[in-house]
């Protein structure tokens, strides 16, 4: 079997490549992609980190890929879909990085408190600047964090340690849960205004580019700091430029760009503004860990057939992999359209399987629908292995039931989700052999193909309003390529289902929301 490593990779986990009986192993970094796409062929693994683009094209021409592993979580970098077609697996690595990210956060806070980047710069120049700069102490100071997932509670324990004051915000995670860490449950809003210093640990999603932009500024504390080592489209740079340039912000401490890298910015030339870049995870052991972690994770795939840290794939024994893969690909695009349904914390759910699918393990079909229930709000972090413990992790609870019986259907597939603020129940099929469909979003009863890029909205029951919805999506150039309309009696709504060719922008979201008659409009991303 062979391997190439595209990415530079710690030694050690090259050297475990090297050192596997059956396994040759080839380092080539710094590939064009054109490069990449003419040596592809010839291997059977591809590992990288962050450099290497992995796109259609690249899978196309991989003709005996079977597998491609990320030394690290994010996989921006990877073109999933492309892969799944072709049955490649793609791994990641989610735990390696969670303990250094929070411990660069650490060191932001506490080199942006007291001046240690520019007072560095000052005295290699040969001045001796103690007044200019006076720092502060982060004792009893009130540290907000964004996104309690695994580095925010890291960040928020170790704060804690250092008699920080900790609040903490995550619409995802009951408060319950968010108490029982210790930390007091707030919300954004309270957030902003209470904290001395606002650290962000969220992934990059619809609803947090953008996050921290001029009005959320406004409502911050004046002369709060701002720390940011998650994703860089999150803070808004002109924004944040203005607030601190303005001093309404006494500092920010940013690892992450929007662009990277980011060239010369403006935002660099502020006194109050310190950055590195992308460091989060740049420390030696967290590297070691990540390529040992990738490189035993595709040994024992390519040698041994055994699944881990997988994003695309269940891990279901090979004898029925044909049977359930479909029913698996269904579950999880369910539980990303459960998430895309709500705003708020989850709090149960409730998977009902019925008919011939009874008849087999569905341990990893629940695990695949906790995979996509979670992978809107955790991203990358997530994956076939770990979806179950993230889960409880977050204080939800999961029961699973199977009805021999389904009346209409050989098997169904239905899922009740509770949240703090809703309730909804999908159900779902296979067609034939292979193709998932999903037949009912709480009222609506329809049959739909669960891909691509879909808009849901309700309106009344009026008349014109779809030429007006279709108007906004001609305008911006959202073609509709299937529509399926329904009614709920009981509420006198209909509910609109569009999957188009592009994803509405949020500019096109806005003008739908705002028309007469339509009451709510969710983008569904598959």
């Amino acid at each position: 079997m062979k391997v190439l490593v595209s990415d530079s990779l710690s030694e050690k986990g090259i050297n475990i490549f090297r050192e596997t009986p059956d396994i040759d192993v080839d380092v080539i970094t710094d590939l064009s992609p054109e490069e990449l796409k003419g040596i592809i062929g010839k291997y059977h693994a591809l590992v990288i980190r962050s450099s290497t683009r992995v796109t259609s094209e690249i899978i196309d021409a991989a003709e005996n890929l079977k597998v491609v592993g990320r030394a690290g979580i994010g996989l921006d970098n990877v073109d999933i879909s492309s892969a799944s077609k072709k049955g490649i697996i793609v791994m990641n690595t989610p735990e390696g990085n969670t303990v250094t990210t929070a411990e660069h956060t650490i060191a932001m806070i506490m080199a942006l408190s007291r001046n240690i980047p520019q007072a560095t710069a000052s005295l290699k120049e040969g001045k001796w600047e103690k007044k200019k700069f006076e720092g502060l102490e982060i004792f009893n100071k009130c540290l907000g964090v964004i996104g309690v997932g695994r580095i925010g509670r890291l960040v928020a324990e170790r704060a804690k340690g250092l008699k920080m004051k900790v609040i903490a915000y995550d619409p995802f995670i009951k408060p319950e849960v968010i108490e029982g860490l210790d930390l007091e449950p707030v919300s954004f809003e309270e957030l902003l205004k209470r904290s001395d210093y606002i650290t962000i640990h969220t992934p990059s999603t619809d609803d947090t580019i953008n996050m921290i932009n001029k009005e959320t500024i406004s409502k911050m504390k004046r002369g709060a700091l701002l720390i940011n080592c998650a994703r860089g489209d999150i803070v808004n740079e002109d924004d944040l430029y203005e607030a601190l340039e303005s001093g309404y912000l006494k500092g920010a401490a940013i690892d992450v760009f929007r662009k990277e890298p980011p060239g010369k910015t403006k935002l660099m030339n502020l006194p109050n503004f310190i950055c590195t870049p992308h460091l989060g995870a740049s420390t030696k052991e967290a590297q070691d860990r990540v390529a040992e972690e990738v490189a035993k994770q595709i040994v024992s795939y390519l040698l041994y057939s055994s699944i881990k840290n997988a994003v695309n794939v269940p891990n279901i024994s090979p004898e029925l992999i044909s049977t359930l893969r479909p029913y698996a690909i269904l579950a999880e695009r369910m539980g990303l359209i459960q998430t895309q349904l709500t705003d708020s914390a989850i709090l149960e759910v409730q998977i009902n399987y019925l008919g011939k699918v009874t008849e087999y393990n569905v341990s990893p079909l629940t695990t695949a629908m906790l995979k996509g229930l979670l992978s809107p709000i955790v991203k990358d972090q997530v994956n076939f292995v770990n979806a179950p413990f993230i889960a409880s992790e977050r204080g939800i609870k999961v029961i699973e039931s199977k009805t021999r019986e389904s009346e209409d259907f050989a098997s169904l597939i239905m899922l009740a989700v509770k949240t703090s603020t809703t309730n909804n129940v999908l159900s779902g099929t296979i067609f034939g052999n292979e193709l998932p469909r999903i037949l009912r979003i709480n009222n609506f009863f329809f049959e739909a193909v669960p891909e691509g890029h879909n808009l849901l909205i309700s309106s009344t029951d009026k008349p014109g309003v779809i030429g007006m919805v279709t108007g906004i999506l001609g305008k911006h150039n959202v073609n509709i390529s299937v529509m399926q309309v329904g009614e709920e009696k009981e509420k006198k709504e209909n509910i609109i289902l569009l999957s188009t060719n592009i994803a509405a922008d949020s500019e096109t979201i806005e003008e739908l929301r705002a028309l007469e008659h339509i009451s709510s409009v969710r983008k569904i991303e598959l």
